[in-house]
């Protein structure tokens, strides 16, 4: 396989680049410490809102190709006109199910002596989550108990229902119960964690959770 990369489904391959290199690091935790004297250890805010937060995520893709420099200057052109400084999806060839999210700059460089151009995308604002590609969805007609799956990424589900009805779940020691006629929600009680996820739904329409998963 060829490395590639996609920005907003465009192939930079198809478009006469060669991809040379790509860097995603993990993202870091927002840590928040205070040291207070005469402890011997700091207060920790790491987790102050009951879960880890995460820094923005930075990455850069270096992208190449031979040719004169008027070859590359085009190239280079349709690269920056498209997506400088704009919001664009980036999918990655080794993982097709997920994307990153943020805005990109580019640093052009061409080598006359090489006939060899180079450009690299960078960004620093990207959101630290990898987002699925496609999005989950699970259908229930009437009553029953429905299982979302989650990946690692809270997420609170979109919720359609055709006539009414009432919802219960359980989030810790914590039960919650709502009731709705038909139309459109989202109940941010009903956030989704990692792994499977029970609730119970008692009525005679359809309801449908729409929900897009995501991982570090």
């Amino acid at each position: 396989m060829i490395p590639d990369v996609k920005l907003n489904g465009k192939s930079v391959r198809e478009m006469g680049w060669i991809r040379e290199n790509i860097d995603f690091p993990t993202p870091q935790s927002q840590t928040n410490t205070i040291v207070v004297p005469g402890r011997n250890s700091p207060i920790r805010y790491t987790e102050a809102l009951g879960r880890v937060s995460y820094q923005p995520r930075s990455f850069t893709i270096v992208l190449s190709m031979l040719g004169t420099r008027k070859q590359y200057d085009q190239k280079v052109s349709e690269l920056v006109n498209q997506y400088a400084g704009k919001l664009i999806k980036v999918i990655r060839s080794e993982e097709t199910d997920v994307y990153a999210l943020g805005t990109v700059e580019f640093v052009p460089v061409y080598d006359p002596l090489l006939r060899k151009g180079t450009i690299t995308l960078e960004c620093t604002d990207g959101d630290s989550y990898f987002y699925h590609v496609k999005e989950s969805e699970a259908v229930i007609s009437g009553s029953g108990t429905v299982t979302l799956q989650n990946d690692f990424m809270p997420v609170v589900p979109v919720v359609i229902t055709t006539g009414e009805t009432a919802f219960s779940w359980r989030i810790g020691e914590d039960t919650y119960e709502k009731s709705v006629s038909a139309g459109t929600w989202e109940f941010p009680e009903m956030e989704l964690g990692a792994g499977e996820n029970r609730l119970s739904v008692k009525g005679e329409g359809v309801t449908t959770f729409r929900y897009r998963e995501g991982r570090l």
